[in-house]
């Protein structure tokens, strides 16, 4: 397993910045569930990006309400990879089961920002994911993936920007 037995749930987090030991300690963090999540909610302060990484992507699937406001946190990290896995896991539903996800209150605002202002595409791609959930009902939304369409320097966030004001509009024109 992880070259021990048993373990606490602070020890695995710990593993996830391990190359050797990320996947195994992700599968026992995701199998122990709710017992775990307080140490994963402590991970998400750890020195090491991939340890912050693991933890968001974990939240992802194990997140409560009380998480949400520290992944709308994270979106600020100082690692690109860890802004990704955070817009991730506030944008996407699937993986959540029965927890609701976040409202535009908490996360539109973030999300604009990065989708405007992040250095780096791929944070800017999946903060247009986020942006998307709001565009039908939030005109800042709607507007700031049209914008993202014609300005962004990256080709494929203007393409998914642009797919996600399109799916804004022609869900907006079926329920009238």
């Amino acid at each position: 397993m992880l070259g021990f037995v048993r373990t606490d749930n602070e020890a695995l987090v710990s593993c996830l910045g391990d190359p050797r030991r990320t996947t195994t300690a992700y599968r026992e963090l995701l199998r122990r569930g709710e017992n775990a999540v307080h140490a994963i909610r402590a991970g998400l302060r750890d020195r090491n990006p991939a340890v912050r990484e693991g933890c968001c992507r974990l939240l992802d699937h194990l997140v409560d309400t009380e998480s949400m406001g520290e992944l709308v946190t994270m979106a600020d990290d100082s690692d690109a990879r860890v802004r990704i896995a955070a817009f991730h896991a506030l944008a996407c539903d699937r993986c959540k089961g029965d927890t609701c996800a976040p409202g535009p209150d908490q996360v539109l605002e973030p999300a604009l920002h990065h989708l405007a202002a992040d250095p780096d595409p791929h944070v800017r791609a999946m903060a247009a994911e986020l942006v998307g959930k709001f565009a039908r009902s939030d005109a800042s939304a709607a507007a700031a993936l049209q914008k993202s369409h014609v300005n962004d320097p990256s080709p494929a966030v203007r393409k998914k920007a642009g797919w996600l004001a399109r799916r804004a509009v022609a869900g907006s024109s079926t329920r009238r």
